[in-house]
């Protein structure tokens, strides 16, 4: 079941937001909504909520057994095998769902051997609920988690709003606010702020993300097919991409925090204007923030972070860049995209480090230096894309020889009158006229500037609604952005109607909803 589908809009909400408020036992509310969550995800495929529900019922008892070794043993050694146990558990199920015939496919090309392929079909939010259950025993095991009922980790884990595609959410954020009893009280303010931040991810997923989607999937599917991809078709089918990536996951961000917001939930931020950023560490500090936490907290540090010299600082961050990729996907590509990263952040530590950003050239004229700074950065994230979304390495080589020219340049043949002598030009310079992959040039070039005067003229979500706290960890309140639109959310008329207007055109457009980009990870 989508978020932005009709059956999940005007019958599985309401339902669910109905009965919720309307029960008046505080534990049937919690089955209520556990019981939802798991229609939720069994929508999809109800063989894997059995395996959902094991993965709950073993990580919840080794979680037990973890507080009972705590209180009956000082030494942390049988502490430490069970964690040990219950991560290999949990890394395990995840590696055969998703990795094994990516495995298979190498040792087969590796050594020339014939072992078959499963073709296993990944069980949907399998990377997301691992990760949010390897980072509860850690927690458990440094002895940072109290004991819970069942009922509120079984919720912790399953809320559907952010089921799904996350955020990835600690414990200590959510049970205690399963605990608290005013969570089942009927919150006009919380509905209209979770109603309004719903209906701004959906028009950015349905209108802003799909509306891009066909230039993206156009150039790269012609890639994958060995097509030649020229200049300004790479150019465009990478920025679709990049704009479509954005606002996609930018829209389900929002429509998590929204949905828990009506049920007087609070989740963490998980995405904050990163095309905004004017370095590569910015970038991961607001793009997938509570990924980027988790890699942090539970990988980086935990191999030694920057504390044993920077030879093993620059080498723990690719490390966990490369296995930051592989999460993403089973496939080179993914790893190729996460070595980009890793390699572009020990160039962005280097840099601090030798003091280059802090001249006095740099400080002069730091207008222009932080208007190139963003524009290295957003084309460096624009390269690193092509690989994460390319089907293969050859289609996003022949995407990247595109990008630099390699391949040439190609205008539609209608320029031909448009361009008039211009065109003999042109075409003595190397330009060739025929028919290419993109459907129009103008539609692009209109989506380009619309969707760029969004991203960087126009508040974000959290700064439009900051006044009424949209999310846990306000950790951005000191980030000033000078926009072209500046303007906050307020429960007037005024508002209420262009969202309302927001929800409509969104529903118009409903009808050729897909899914969320980060469904697949």
């Amino acid at each position: 079941m989508l978020f932005n589908s009709y059956i999940f809009i005007y019958i599985f909400l309401p339902i669910v937001l109905l009965v919720f408020y309307c029960l008046k036992n505080n534990r049937l509310a919690i089955y209520w909504l556990i019981a939802s969550s798991f229609f939720f995800y069994a929508w999809w495929n109800t063989i894997y909520l059995a395996l959902l529900f094991c993965s709950i019922v073993l990580n919840y008892n080794t979680g037990l057994l973890l507080v009972y070794l705590h209180q009956k043993y000082t030494q942390l050694f049988y502490q430490k095998v069970l964690l040990v146990f219950g991560i290999f558990f949990n890394l395990a199920l995840l590696g055969y769902f998703k990795y094994y015939d990516f495995f298979i496919s190498n040792i087969n090309l590796l050594f020339n051997s014939n072992f078959q392929k499963q073709s296993i079909l990944l069980p949907l939010a399998i990377s997301f609920y691992t990760f949010q259950q390897i980072a509860f025993l850690v927690d458990t095991y440094k002895a940072e988690s109290n004991k819970c009922s069942f009922l509120y980790y079984c919720l912790f884990v399953s809320f559907f709003p952010q089921l799904i595609a996350g955020p990835i959410i600690r414990h200590f954020e959510t049970i205690p606010q399963y605990e608290n009893k005013k969570i089942f009280t009927f919150n006009y303010s919380n509905i209209s702020i979770g109603m309004t931040i719903f209906f701004i991810g959906l028009f950015k997923k349905v209108v802003l993300a799909d509306g891009i989607a066909p230039f993206a999937t156009s150039v790269f599917n012609a890639a994958s097919r060995g097509e030649t991809i020229f200049f300004i078709e790479s150019w465009c089918g990478s920025l679709s991409y990049t704009f479509q990536l954005y606002f996609d996951f930018s829209g389900y961000s929002d429509m998590a925090i929204g949905l828990a917001r009506m049920f007087n939930i609070f989740l963490p931020v998980n995405f904050y204007s990163p095309y905004r950023c004017t370095s590569i560490i910015d970038f991961w500090k607001q793009w997938h923030i509570t990924l980027s936490l988790f890699l942090r907290d539970y990988l980086y540090i935990p191999l030694g972070g920057n504390r044993k010299g920077s030879l093993r600082k620059y080498t723990n961050l690719m490390i966990t860049m490369l296995l930051g990729g592989l999460w993403h996907g089973a496939g080179w590509t993914f790893v190729i995209w996460g070595g980009l990263h890793g390699a572009y952040l020990c160039t962005n530590h280097l840099w601090r480090f030798l003091g280059l950003n802090e001249g006095t050239y740099v400080l002069r004229f730091k207008i222009i230096c932080n208007f190139l700074s963003l524009l290295l950065t957003f084309i460096s994230i624009n390269v690193a894309w092509i690989f994460f979304r390319s089907d293969d390495i050859f289609a996003a080589k022949e995407l990247l020889f595109g990008l630099i020219g390699f391949n040439g340049v190609n205008l539609p043949p209608g320029y031909l009158h448009i361009l008039g002598t211009f065109s003999e030009i042109l075409i003595n310079l190397g330009v060739i006229f025929q028919s290419d992959i993109l459907p129009s040039y103008t539609n692009i070039l209109l989506w380009m500037v619309i969707l760029s005067c969004i991203v960087w003229g126009c508040p974000n979500t959290y700064e439009l609604m900051k006044d009424y706290k949209p999310a846990l960890h306000p950790v951005f309140k000191n980030i000033r952005y000078r926009h072209l639109l500046s303007f906050k959310w307020r429960p007037s008329v005024l508002w209420a109607i262009f969202i309302s207007c927001m929800f409509t055109i969104s529903i118009l457009f409903l009808s050729s909803a897909s899914e969320f980009l980060y469904f697949n990870f």
